[in-house]
């Protein structure tokens, strides 16, 4: 599969030029709820795209702190990004969920094991849905407020925000009647 950091980094840096360290804040308010990526991954992306010519880079100097670089998107770096954008997407996509991959394999003899996990990713999951229904939708609107020229993406993010929303219920209504079965067995 085509290293979708990559694109992701391209994306953001279509909307405005930032610093590495800035692509990380955005993706962790934004796309980290779909599409994460460390602070490393980031940089060593960066590196490959200067590379290859679809991002270049310039040294702003600050006063009383180090010298940020930031990244500018380049016309090829814009013509492959519209490319991947224009492509369909022909195959399903995988997920990897290693709650299922333990919960697959578990022995039933080890029933408290599995109930307390079930608990513990209960509690994450709740939290991550209170994410999407709190702090997404101000961050949406503030990035938006921040961003005029971008008012029209608003919806396309909040079409994201509200994919998260429905799989974190789906997921939560999965673990309880998942610990519902596994607490009434004898």
């Amino acid at each position: 599969m085509v290293q979708m950091l990559k694109f992701a980094l391209l994306g953001f840096l279509n909307y405005t030029p930032m610093t590495g360290y800035e692509l990380e804040g955005w993706i962790n308010a934004s796309t980290g709820n779909f599409w994460h990526a460390e602070l490393s991954q980031i940089y060593k992306t960066l590196k490959q795209l200067e590379k290859s010519g679809e991002v270049v880079s310039r040294i702003e100097p600050q006063e009383g702190r180090p010298d940020r670089r930031v990244y500018t998107i380049t016309d090829a770096g814009k013509a492959n990004l519209e490319q991947w954008l224009a492509t369909p997407i022909l195959e399903d996509v995988d997920k990897k969920d290693p709650l299922l991959l333990k919960l697959f394999f578990t022995p039933p003899s080890d029933r408290a094991a599995l109930i307390t996990q079930l608990r513990i990713q209960l509690r994450l999951h709740q939290q991550k849905l209170d994410h999407y229904r709190q702090q997404s939708p101000t961050e949406i609107l503030q990035f938006a407020a921040d961003h005029p020229e971008l008012l029209t993406n608003a919806p396309l993010w909040e079409a994201t925000r509200r994919h998260g929303e429905l799989y974190e219920e789906m997921y939560i209504r999965w673990i309880e009647e998942t610990l519902q079965q596994f607490e009434s067995l004898p």
